[in-house]
């Protein structure tokens, strides 16, 4: 409960002085040798002072509208400008490599992503895997279990075998380039050095600067060798340790000229670490705007005023009879 004019509420002590200048001006209208009399009259029904206290009423609450008595108060109104992301997946079958705990590279990358996309609130996510070529699985879209789900269903072999780090950048890129929104931003996780494609990664990555857009690229795999695929037999897949060649130089090249970061996730833990630190990079911008919205009591003040006052009146003339 506030007043848009709280000054005139001073008027309010003038209630009270006009009381006491009533009664000190009161004169009876006749004189008596018997006081009896005036005690009787001293002793009158408590009715006899309604119309003054009618008054009183009718002028309190117009002082209260004339104050601008209102009820309400601040509100907040938060408005979330999302940020569009891409999330560029190597599934080369290097990525079976299996060096991360509890299971390979590709699977702790995809628990990792999906993580992070359930973190998201206000963003566009969408999904690009490439290997030997690049493919857009989802568009940028709110539709967050559309992309968890296909996050899910990426195996080893949808694509031509090879890491085509180019290709898929320049994908994740065409995808962004149109987005609203004034953020956007690619995640490029692989562990491997561009083999194939016809599009050379720095050049991707000078477009994806050009469209404003930043890439965060990260490097899987441990230090020194691993077990990796090599093949294929009646059982599965023939492991042998093998060194991890991660081309280090390109992905840091890639995010220092889009504004991103490198990251090299050697485990499991760190890959979480990392998702965890992009998620604290890129979160998404919250704009706060406070206002008041107050209900005017001055139509009802006023109202119950002339109510009073015609009660005043009925009274008068009724019930409290002013003789001379």
């Amino acid at each position: 409960m506030t007043f848009s004019r709280p000054w005139l509420l001073l008027l309010l002590l003038l209630l009270p002085l006009w009381w006491w200048l009533r009664r000190r001006r009161a004169q009876p209208a006749a004189s008596y040798s018997d006081v009896g009399l005036a005690a009787k009259v001293a002793g009158s029904p408590w009715w006899v002072a309604l119309p003054v206290a009618l008054r009183s009423a009718a002028l309190a609450t117009w002082i209260l509208a004339a104050a601008g008595l209102r009820l309400g108060g601040s509100t907040v109104e938060v408005k979330k400008e999302g940020i569009a992301i891409v999330v560029a997946l190597d599934i080369s079958s290097s990525m079976l490599a299996e060096d991360f705990s509890p299971s390979n590279r590709l699977e702790v990358a995809k628990r990792e992503a999906i993580g992070f996309i359930r973190g998201r609130d206000a963003d566009r996510i969408g999904l690009v895997a490439f290997a030997g070529e690049a493919l857009t699985q989802v568009p940028v879209t709110l539709d967050y279990a559309v992309v968890e789900q296909a996050v899910q269903d990426i195996r080893i072999g949808m694509l031509e075998d090879g890491t085509a780090i180019g290709s898929g950048l320049a994908t994740a890129v065409n995808r962004l380039r149109r987005a609203p929104e004034k953020s956007k931003v690619i995640l490029l996780l692989t562990d491997g050095v561009n083999n194939k494609g016809i599009i050379d990664p720095r050049t991707a990555a000078a477009t994806a600067a050009a469209f404003g857009i930043k890439v965060y690229t990260i490097g899987v795999g441990t230090e020194g060798e691993a077990p990796i695929p090599t093949g294929r037999g009646v059982g599965g897949y023939r492991y042998e340790i093998l060194p991890v060649e991660i081309d280090e130089d390109l992905l840091r090249d890639i995010a220092a000229k889009t504004g991103g970061r490198y990251f090299r996730a050697k485990d499991s833990d760190a890959l979480a670490a990392i998702f965890h630190q992009i998620d604290q990079l890129e979160k998404t911008p919250v704009q706060i705007t406070r206002y008041a919205r107050y209900d005017e009591l001055t139509r009802p003040l006023v109202l119950a005023g002339l109510g009073a006052l015609a009660l005043e009146l009925a009274v008068a003339a009724s019930l409290v009879v002013r003789v001379p």
